[in-house]
């Protein structure tokens, strides 16, 4: 197997991990809803990084190319962190 492929499909192993990482703040949300909140700290740092990251796989460093592994390992890491934290603040 060349290093390209290798590559390619680490990336998207490392984009499966991710996504479920985030989709992992499920439980914490509902607990949140439930009257239980958490520390919206690690949730709310966890999306600002994620959104750097998006921005990064949506540029790249030449401002031209786009990282889809990047972009798809990262939205849901805004979208849940996001959710993880205001569900704990409020």
């Amino acid at each position: 197997m060349d290093t390209k492929k290798s590559l390619r499909i680490i990336a998207s192993i490392a984009s499966i991990m991710s996504v479920l990482m985030y989709v992992s703040y499920i439980p914490q949300i509902i607990s949140n809803l439930n009257g239980e909140p958490s520390n919206p700290i690690q949730p709310l740092v966890a999306m600002i990084n994620c959104i750097f990251w998006t921005i990064h796989g949506l540029f790249g460093l030449d401002g031209k190319t786009r990282d889809r592994a990047i972009i798809i390992a990262n939205v849901p890491g805004i979208i849940f962190g996001f959710a993880a934290a205001l569900t704990a603040i409020i």
